[in-house]
């Protein structure tokens, strides 16, 4: 059995790793600008829902509310009638990057600790490296991204979207595992 403690420098290095790399994904490649679409007369559409000063939250409409709300007939026509919309609305004003770059460490050290959890009861020191990268890169991928997939299942979100987004869970999977495989206890 390995000791968790023994395992901090895997774990801060596949944190930075990923960050590092899902910066240069975001920045640099591009190959995520067509994860969402503009809407047609998006400066109108704004300044309609703008009049009503929605709080920050999770929105769907038309929204029943409860299962026997589904069954009105009032509430049918609306769906049947559209548009659908299921939404995300944000405090006005540019994003607080500092704020969620924090997070998106945190959240990669998170994933680091549980492949290290997996890994300290299933692997002894002196592990081949193979092994190592196996349990904790299957351990960051479900991790990273194995839950996006009920974003499309059931929100409707592109399964182009999402595959992207799996991609790269698959990539940091691999930095994570690649950590831990350089740096397992001997």
């Amino acid at each position: 059995m390995v000791y968790i403690s023994s395992l901090w420098l895997p774990i801060l290095l596949s944190a930075v790793l990923v960050f590092v790399v899902s910066s240069i994904i975001h920045m640099m490649l591009g190959y995520h600008r067509s994860d969402y679409k503009r809407l047609p007369s998006e400066d109108e559409v704004m300044d309609a829902l703008r009049k009503f000063n929605i709080p920050p939250g999770d929105y769907m409409m038309p929204c029943a509310g409860s299962s026997k709300a589904m069954k009105d007939p009032a509430f049918q026509a609306k769906w049947a009638k559209g548009p659908i919309a299921m939404m995300t609305i944000s405090k006005p004003g540019p994003p607080t990057m500092g704020a969620q770059l924090l997070q998106w460490f945190l959240y990669s050290a998170l994933i680091g600790l549980f492949s290290a959890y997996v890994a300290s009861r299933t692997l002894a020191a002196g592990a081949p490296y193979l092994a190592v990268f196996r349990i904790t890169g299957t351990v960051a991928f479900a991790a990273y991204s194995l839950a996006l997939l009920q974003h499309s299942i059931w929100y409707k979100r592109s399964w182009g979207a999402t595959l992207r987004s799996v991609f790269d869970g698959l990539v940091y999977a691999c930095l994570t595992g690649g950590a831990f495989g350089w740096l397992w206890p001997r």
